[in-house]
């Protein structure tokens, strides 16, 4: 399984950007889609995710970004609106995939930066 993502930039404070993620391979179902972002010096943290067709967020970025999903495609998305300096960081998808009926793992995109100055 891979997964590959798409999207980040450089913008300045209070835009917007994109992120999309898609994965592909051996893939019998997904149970978890989400995005988790890195700062310099800083431990990854999860932004967002869906379970069950349930979005969660981080409180940092609560009503600010929106997560959704496009099962058939096995996609997740993620749109970040109001975008502030510290949101500058490294996001990485990441899914738990099963590859049959009774085996899954965990799969990491490999990450694309954001920056937010101006």
């Amino acid at each position: 399984v891979q997964l590959q993502a798409y999207g980040g930039g450089s913008v300045q404070p209070g835009g917007s950007l994109n992120l999309s993620c898609a994965a592909s391979g051996s893939i019998y179902s997904i149970g978890v889609m989400g995005w988790y972002r890195q700062a310099p010096r800083k431990q990854r943290e999860m932004v967002a995710g869906i379970i069950d067709g349930s979005p969660y967020y981080a409180d940092a970025v609560q009503g600010r970004f929106r997560v959704s999903s496009d099962n058939p495609k096995n996609a997740v998305f993620l749109q970040m609106n109001t975008l502030k300096p510290e949101d500058t960081a490294v996001y990485y998808c990441r899914m738990v995939v099963a590859s049959d009926s009774t085996n899954n793992g965990v799969y990491w995109g490999k990450g694309t930066q954001v920056t937010v100055s101006s």
